[in-house]
């Protein structure tokens, strides 16, 4: 298939060019508008807090789980307390009608002391301003703060915080850019790149990626005309997409130069180059696509969006590798090959070494690789799902001084993320009252002004936020005594929906991994005609992702290094939406490595018979090649991980952490260790699977019909 495929592409050279050259430009020439159709909607249908907030939002345009602001002012000591109070509220009146949409909720409408810190001094509103588009994008805070600066008199000192000022920074935390990031990636895998080759070969993959990234953004825009697309494919195609698109053009180059330097000529070396890596690019690929793909079992909409967004990755990357890259050495051939300084006639010295170093202690190779494994994979029981406390989002600027001034005076950080309890007019006082009863809530109070179509909300501000343990009780607790109350029409707001994320997503967690793992297992078994080495890839996997679980459960939740790497102390949680995506991409991605090693484990088994010999030429030919691979992904995601938002930072942590330790820990030590322990039933293919899989069974090889007789003979 590879054959008829690069013969099809070497025959229309200009026009698969041009081709991709137009996708490229036009990806480039949308991008903007691209971006400005993402969204960061994340729907829960059938959800019970989703629904309710539904409800909330369309009566009340802001969105019942959109977290509000609260706006401070804090009035010199001379100035009387009820004057204060009155005035405050036309300040605060003033902001909200600077936002159109919001509301307003402040001692004044609600006749609730606990508006007032304890020093009387500081009083206090939620304004509930409609959602901002995009992630870390804060443009209402200045107008909130312009509005009520030019009505509040000399002296009085306002402020601004809440989750989303604390997440933004309010312009106290900077961070990069995708494009900056893609810019810090890119150097990062040109210097590999140029360590790799030691010519200008190096700057081929980084084409690829060039070419790759806008003409996934191009499809990325046609999707998002048909669907929503979240924010976050923004990333995951500019950093994922680079390091994946530069993987696979690394694993063609390197082969079509290893074919040149054993003798064959320019267009017999990428002939040959495409008939074995080209093969395992396309086979790689469509792992990814389909550890992508199974996120569709996933009743979240906008996971499923972003199941068919990240498919386009790996979908483009395989095919700029398999057609634009054969063409480009096809017609470049040895002059994009200069200065030279490494050949690939020979296997690695130091890798082949490593390989037989392993393969003499193979046993206790393993048990030190299933170690490290293990060791890491234990934190992963102790995880906690749930957003950054307050504490992680920042830890200085203007929303951080206005927070602590208001925990200082008794308002606690739950402030930040109150429940909103949907009722019928009649029934809000009666319900606020109730509802101030629960243990662990702060306050409730039912605003003069939240009354629309026939309802009303009552706003519930629990003690402790809704990620740590005992926010999400209180929020259990308010739910539990909300839902038998008359007049009740449903209880929504960040708390409950993120718990209802949790359970709809992690709900069909077994059934995604089942899927993956099934799926992955059919099409490995065919691509190394061998269940063994198909059911240990699947394995060694789960047990990569497991160990990059453990990770983020060490830096992030319990702050092992995430202070010191990024000044940002432990958040007690991982962030509800992360571990499933770095499920769906670390997944796949360390496939990539498993098929590059084993596939040419094979081929060389195919051709000896002799297994050590196979996983001494299988490492010594992918060692460097799947290290420097890895190191582009790990730096791909460390660039990712210098935004400013905490949850990308956590994204960027698991699947860096999990790249790294596949790398090291699986596919260097692992892998030739327990080729090495199996012998040949690492080849074992039942005889019903080869014609059903369509791919012919192993022959036996001269070694192994001399192994066997030898056998036999010293049995007689």
């Amino acid at each position: 298939m590879m054959r008829g495929i690069t013969t099809l592409v070497l025959r229309h050279k200009l026009v698969v060019a041009l081709c991709w050259l137009a996708m490229a430009v036009a990806g480039f020439a949308t991008l903007g508008s691209t971006v400005n159709r993402l969204t960061t909607d994340f729907a829960l249908p059938g959800q019970p807090g989703y629904v309710a907030d539904q409800k909330i939002s369309a009566l009340y345009h802001d969105g019942g789980d959109t977290l509000p602001t609260l706006m401070t002012l804090t009035v010199p000591p001379d100035v009387g307390t009820s004057a204060a109070s009155q005035q405050a509220h036309q300040i605060f009146a003033a902001a909200a009608a600077a936002v159109p949409n919001t509301r307003l909720a402040d001692a004044q409408t609600t006749g609730d002391a606990k508006f007032t810190t304890a020093d009387g001094r500081t009083t206090f509103a939620f304004l509930f301003t409609p959602p901002e588009k995009g992630f870390g994008t804060d443009t209402t805070t200045p107008r909130l703060r312009a509005a009520a600066s030019s009505t509040a008199p000399a002296g009085w000192q306002i402020g601004v915080t809440g989750a989303n000022q604390l997440a933004s920074g309010n312009g106290s935390s900077k961070g990069n850019g995708v494009l900056v990031e893609v810019l810090l990636g890119s150097l990062g895998a040109l210097a590999v790149l140029a360590y790799v080759f030691g010519s200008l070969l190096a700057f081929l993959p980084l084409l690829m990626a060039g070419v790759a990234i806008p003409s996934t953004f191009l499809l990325i825009n046609g999707l998002s005309r048909i669907t929503s697309v979240s924010s976050l494919v923004e990333f995951l195609v500019a950093l994922i997409g680079l390091g994946v698109a530069i993987d696979y053009s690394l694993l063609v180059v390197t082969r079509w130069r290893e074919e040149r330097d054993n003798g064959a000529d320019n267009d017999s070396a990428v002939e040959r180059a495409m008939e074995h890596a080209g093969r395992s690019v396309v086979f790689s690929g469509l792992t990814v696509a389909l550890s992508l793909l199974a996120m569709l079992v996933v009743p979240v909409p906008v996971l499923r969006n972003m199941a068919v967004a990240g498919f386009f990755i790996p979908l483009v990357s395989i095919g700029v590798a398999v057609t634009l890259l054969p063409v480009l050495l096809a017609a470049a051939g040895t002059r994009i090959d200069r200065p030279r300084w490494r050949r690939e006639t020979h296997a690695s010295g130091p890798w082949s070494a490593w390989a037989r170093f392993v393969l003499r202690h193979r046993k206790s190779a393993a048990v030190v690789g299933a170690g490290v494994l293990v060791a890491l994979v234990v934190p992963l029981t102790s995880m906690r799902l749930g957003e950054p406390p307050s504490a992680a989002s920042a830890q200085r600027g203007a929303a951080h001084d206005v927070l602590v001034r208001l925990t200082d005076g008794g308002v606690p950080s739950g402030a930040l993320a109150p429940i909103e309890v949907l009722t019928t007019p009649d029934a809000a006082a009666s319900v606020a009252a109730r509802m101030a009863s629960v243990p662990g809530v702060y306050t409730a109070y039912a605003a003069s002004s939240f009354q629309a179509g026939g309802t009303a909300i009552v706003d519930v501000v629990t003690v402790h936020e809704p990620s740590t343990t005992a926010g999400n009780a209180e929020i259990s607790a308010v739910q539990d005594a909300a839902r038998p109350l008359p007049g009740v029409l449903g209880v929504g707001g960040s708390g409950p929906t993120q718990n209802d994320f949790v359970h709809a997503v992690y709900g069909s967690f077994p059934l995604m991994l089942a899927v993956i793992s099934l799926l992955t297992l059919v099409l490995l078994t065919r691509a190394f005609r061998s269940v063994v080495l198909a059911a240990k890839a699947v394995l060694f996997n789960l047990l990569s992702v497991g160990a990059a679980y453990g990770v983020m459960v060490l830096v992030w939740q319990d702050g092992r290094g995430s202070h010191a790497l990024w000044g940002v102390p432990a958040t007690g949680s991982v962030t509800v939406w992360v571990p499933i995506m770095v499920f769906a991409f670390l997944f796949g991605l360390s496939m990539d490595y498993e098929v590059f090693i084993l596939t040419r484990m094979r081929e060389e088994y195919d051709a000896t018979g002799d297994t050590d010999r196979a996983v001494v030429t299988g490492i010594g030919r992918t060692g460097r090649l799947v290290t420097s691979a890895a190191l582009i992904l790990f730096l791909s995601f460390l660039s990712m991980s210098t935004t400013p938002t905490v949850d990308v930072k956590v994204l960027a942590t698991g699947l860096g952490a999990g790249i790294l330790l596949d790398a090291v820990v699986v596919r260097a030590l692992l892998v030739p260790a327990l080729v090495g322990v199996l012998g040949r039933w690492n080849w074992w293919l039942p005889g019903w699977a080869a014609p059903l899989l369509r791919v012919a069974p192993s022959p036996v090889r001269p070694a192994e019909r001399e192994r066997a007789a030898a056998g036999a003979v010293a049995a007689g």
